[in-house]
């Protein structure tokens, strides 16, 4: 694969040509498969994130104009997306008119990103406050200092999530490459990561998406859950933080999770990396478990490549080989452009639509632009700066 032409060629220009929507501000991301819109309300987190994929484009790939015109024009629509309250919603109406808030805080650190990177573009010192602010609201979620409903009464099961805390460190290590961000965020992020290292999540199995509130086991079928995409989207974001601070707990941790996760998350037979898997090896709840999504075989790859680059080791490699082959043959759709989002265990698509409230321009672009950036330096140091 190409990864520059498909990222400047098919990606982007699938998502300025369709999804953009300079009438009412942001993005629609409910597109079928010829990039008609099958639905309008609007998904709060991908006004962050593809506010953020084309920034980061402009600023690390290619200068084109309409990459900071379309980032501009979602940056625009988001205080209609921010309830009284400073919290973001989950879903709104075309025109920015509030539908869903949930007790997440994803759609904030998203919003972010995406003003960080716009920042980088512009230097427009109100966006770069934006980013600050919607990074202060998320992480006073996160610890606590704002309330949020718990979703399980944590006096009768007191459990943590991996998710929220992987999101967080990545979301603080774009705020820590704003050099004028850095002496906030560099703390902040080494805190996180502390959290993903020591937190209980790593086992010797593999790594769970869900621990006790002391960071322990529980036996049951959340307590067991894998996700194979977090725990190697979690990897890189580990292996990633220790080439850039040169932590060297972290780096055998970012191995040792890859070296975990891959074979409880790669389907042998069929090819692909599932959705979910049970670390004990009792049924997997998510009736899902086995259908194949885009983001995780982009998580993976990118942590097979950077695992390749900093260890040396050939089996990351062929793994790397192995699944990007699968990815562009099942996923990569040649006839209507962008790429499949759902496909059964057997790598027939599930849907043929390119879009949904979960799926628009993020986990696709920023796979193409590490790719294409690793093709030029060998390094993902370009990325993250």
């Amino acid at each position: 694969m190409n990864f520059r032409k498909e990222l400047l060629e098919n990606i982007l220009p699938f998502w300025l040509r369709n999804g953009v929507d300079y009438e009412n501000g942001g993005i629609y991301t409910c597109l079928d498969k010829e990039g008609n819109i099958y639905g309008t309300d609007k998904s709060v987190w991908f006004q962050g994130r593809a506010m953020w994929s084309f920034a980061k484009a402009y600023n690390v790939i290619d200068k084109n104009p309409e990459y900071i015109r379309a980032a501009k024009n979602i940056y625009a629509f988001l205080p209609k997306c921010t309830d009284a309250d400073g919290r973001m919603y989950f879903t709104v109406t075309k025109d920015g008119k509030g539908l869903q808030k949930r007790r997440y805080y994803f759609s904030e650190t998203f919003a972010a990103i995406g003003c960080a990177e716009l920042y980088k573009a512009t230097g427009d010192a109100e966006v770069l406050a934006c980013a600050d602010k919607y990074f202060d609201v998320a992480y006073e979620c996160f610890t606590g200092v704002r309330k949020t409903e718990p979703k399980i009464k944590p006096e009768n099961c007191d459990m943590k999530a991996l998710s929220p805390v992987m999101i967080m460190l990545a979301t603080a290590q774009v705020m820590r490459s704003v050099d004028s961000l850095r002496e906030k965020y560099a703390p902040i992020a080494e805190k996180l990561l502390d959290e993903v290292l020591h937190g209980g999540y790593i086992t010797e199995r593999g790594m769970l998406e869900n621990v006790s509130g002391k960071g322990e086991f529980v036996d049951s079928p959340a307590g067991r859950t894998v996700n194979p995409g977090h725990s190697l989207e979690a990897a890189w974001f580990i292996l990633s933080e220790a080439i850039i601070t040169g932590n060297d707990e972290a780096l055998s941790c970012a191995r040792h999770i890859i070296d975990v996760t891959l074979p409880i998350g790669l389907d042998k037979k069929h090819g692909g990396i599932i959705a979910f898997t049970d670390i004990c090896g009792k049924p997997p709840v998510a009736l899902e478990w086995d259908m194949k999504l885009w983001w995780p075989q982009c998580e993976t790859l990118i942590a097979l490549r950077l695992a390749y680059l900093t260890y040396g080791d050939e089996k990351y490699k062929v793994q790397y080989e192995e699944l990007l082959a699968y990815t562009e043959k099942h996923f990569c759709d040649k006839e209507s452009g962008e790429w499949y989002g759902y496909l059964h265990y057997d790598g027939t698509p599930s849907t043929t639509l390119k879009g949904n409230i979960f799926k628009g321009p993020f986990h696709i672009p920023r796979f193409l632009m590490i790719m294409a950036i690793m093709d030029e330096t060998n390094s993902i140091a370009d990325f993250m700066k």
